[in-house]
Formats: C-alpha cells, structure tokens, sequence
C-alpha cells in the first residue's frame, strides 16, 4: 500500500529521547529526498513522565504541526505505554490507519486479546522489538534505545536507507569543533571532547544499523512494502 505521507506518532516516557528521535527521523527522511517534519508535545517534563513526539515524512511539503491523530505508524518506547496506561492517547492505538504499523520495545507480547482483534481488523502489523535490550548490548547503554527504536522504523517501512540515518544522526550529535588558537591545554581539552563525540556517534550508528537490518528482515517476511514511493525530485528556488 503506497501513500503520499507517513505519520509517525511516539508515546514514550520521559528521558527516553523520543524528542530527539522525531528530529533525526525528520533529518534523516529530508536527506533521503523527503519532505519532512517533527514536533515534540511537553507534558510534565520529567523522567518517567508520559512523553510524546510527532514526524510526518511527505512526498509534497507538509505544513502540519500539531498533534498525530491518526498515525500510519506508532512507535511505542517503553511497555509501560501500554501496560501503566502511560500514554496521552488510550487505548494507546488509537486512530491508527489501515495497513498500519506498531512497533513496540518489548520482548514479550503486551496486546490483549481485544487490542489483537481489533488490530487484525485493520490489518495493522506489530512488530515486538526488544529496541532497550539492543542498545545494552550494542552501545552498552540503555540511552541508546532511541537509535534501536530509528533503525527499526526505517527498517521496516523501508523509505530511508542506512547512509540517511547515519547523515541524520551526526546532524543531531556532531557539532563543528574550531581549533582554539590558544593554549595547548585547551586544544587538548577539545580534541578529547571531540573524540568522545565521535565514540558516541558510532555507537548510536552501530545500534541504529543493527536493529535497521532486524526490522527490513522482518518486514520482508512479513509481506511488508515501502510505505512511500521513492522520494520526489525537488525544483530548486
């Protein structure tokens, strides 16, 4: 099924980077050739809090920005989303479109019997993705499930390839570093800071690849198609 838009909505808790994930989504998507945005919605603010973040990837320009009623795809961060009710929108599906998807960072199937049914009706496809456990292992931190949570999205919907997460990711965390022109010292202190930056990007990029290449294998057993046409070429102005 191709569409003309993919709307993303992720419910999270706070301190799991969905704000920051919705912007790379975004970057990554407009790299590839996309029109994109992203939005965050702040509730209460702080950690473990219920969080929410918003991307739309479009084949013409999108100039909404409020709240995603109705997502083509819901990126569910943390079980308690589901479990604890921890969400803005409940049942936490709500809205979704046909033909949509889920994907849920979980090892273990959280769906009630009523949520499968009513899911199989839509034909919306869930794909329980272990996105915290990934990170652990990968990037040795529990911080990097957003990346995991990156890769398996694009891996699955299959519109953004690994070069535009990766030119996505480095937009967010690489920032330009001018050498001082002062004391050694100092020099010094910025190439070390600059080489933990790195070590950073390429742990998220090493999470985010692995779980891109999880999630396409899934889709592809799943009889899942691109959600969008290739991206469009765009008149210079």
């Amino acid at each position: 099924m191709k569409r003309r838009r993919v709307n993303i909505r992720m419910p999270a808790l706070g301190g799991q980077g969905a704000v920051t994930a919705a912007h790379i989504i975004a970057t990554a998507a407009d790299y590839e050739g996309y029109y994109a945005v992203s939005n965050p919605f702040f509730g209460a603010e702080k950690r473990m809090a219920p969080a929410e973040s918003y991307a739309r990837i479009g084949m013409e320009p999108i100039f909404d920005r409020g709240e995603v009623v109705y997502p083509d795809v819901i990126m569910v961060f943390h079980p308690q989303v589901i479990t604890m009710g921890k969400s803005y929108t409940m049942p936490f599906y709500s809205g979704i479109k046909r033909k949509g998807l889920i994907i849920i960072n979980t090892e273990e199937d959280l769906l009630t019997e009523e949520d499968k049914e009513r899911l199989e009706q839509l034909d919306v496809k869930v794909f329980n993705f272990p996105a915290t456990k990934f990170a652990i292992d990968i990037a040795g931190t529990e911080l990097s499930t957003n990346m995991a949570m990156i890769g398996a999205l694009f891996g699955a919907i299959g519109v953004v390839g690994v070069e535009a997460i990766e030119e996505g990711i480095k937009s967010r965390f690489l920032k330009k570093f001018v050498a001082s022109g002062g004391t050694a010292s100092l020099d010094s202190a910025l190439e070390r800071k600059f080489k933990k930056k790195l070590e950073l990007i390429e742990k998220n990029l090493n999470t985010a690849k692995a779980a891109y290449e999880l999630a396409q294998k899934w889709a592809q057993e799943n009889g899942i198609e691109a959600f969008l046409p290739p991206p469009p070429k765009r008149v210079a102005v």
